[in-house]
């Protein structure tokens, strides 16, 4: 194994703070002992750890131990409306939190708008379709579509081959979700984070709950943002854990850094999340 002299990295593992999750303890362990270690804001609010170890190694362990208290979330389906209505008031509602979900519409790293997925999410979207409702059944219809399969595809594998080969993972899903969304002309956030590991004994568990995982969420102004998870057909509540939002993979990434040395190396990935008694 080659050594690294020298690694600088950016992570994100911590639960953020939101309207259904509060965090209760947190520790993260780094090793070897960075010479440099700490903690901030990104740009979209979530928590990140920048960190620098300048001491040869080879290997880099990182362990995010945390209690986090999530209560099941209130999505008001009775202010549910036409979808072409929440097009309607995306141009006409000048409030902060509607300008600031408009960064959700364009195209970013691993999301591009086209045609193909307008046309393919314009079937859960006919005239006079209620907005959730549609968002729901497009959400249902990939989860139809498209086969869980983990090495099907690399983060790097584009979305028109995703759509080809029918099959990926989470974020596959997500991703090929937001370019439908967006295309569409609606705000959509790309949202990691993590799953109830065993949510119920006489069930099976929710795909994904055994690393990182990835969903949706949408927004409506005037209400706010919702969450749909493709991967498993449902809208998420108490069972999903929030790490962070941006507009990709790429913004909210559990890893991301630069290191010198370290020729070839591998990446052994482990989660499990446990609720309360």
């Amino acid at each position: 194994m080659d050594t690294v002299s020298l690694c600088r990295n950016i992570i994100h593992v911590s639960p953020r703070e939101y309207e259904n999750q509060r965090n209760i303890f947190e520790n993260i362990t780094v090793t070897p002992t960075p010479e440099i270690i700490e903690s901030q804001k990104d740009y979209f609010g979530n928590k990140v750890y920048f960190f620098t170890i300048e001491k040869p190694h080879k290997n880099l362990t990182i362990i995010a131990e945390y209690e986090t208290e999530v209560t099941p979330k209130n999505y008001n389906d009775f202010l549910d409306q036409p979808w072409e209505n929440v097009i309607d008031l995306l141009h006409a509602d000048s409030s902060i939190e509607t300008i600031q979900a408009l960064e959700y519409l364009y195209d970013s790293y691993y999301v591009h708008k086209h045609e193909d997925w307008k046309e393919y999410a314009s079937e859960s979207f006919r005239p006079g379709n209620l907005f959730l409702n549609s968002v729901m059944d497009l959400t249902s219809r990939i989860f139809t579509d498209f086969k869980y399969q983990p090495n099907a595809t690399t983060i790097a594998t584009p979305l028109h081959e995703v759509f080809l080969q029918k099959s990926g993972v989470c974020q596959d899903f997500s991703h090929f979700q937001i370019a439908c969304l967006r295309s569409l002309g609606i705000p959509t956030r790309y949202v990691s984070g993590y799953l109830l590991t065993t949510p119920n004994p006489d069930k099976p568990n929710l795909i994904g709950s055994d690393a990182s995982h990835a969903w949706v969420q949408v927004y409506c102004p005037g209400i706010g943002w919702f969450d749909f998870d493709p991967t498993n057909n449902l809208r998420p509540s108490d069972q999903h854990i929030i790490i962070g939002w941006g507009r990709d993979y790429d913004d909210v990434s559990p890893v991301k850094g630069v290191i010198l040395g370290g020729e070839n190396h591998t990446i052994t990935v482990g989660v499990s999340v446990i609720g309360a008694e």
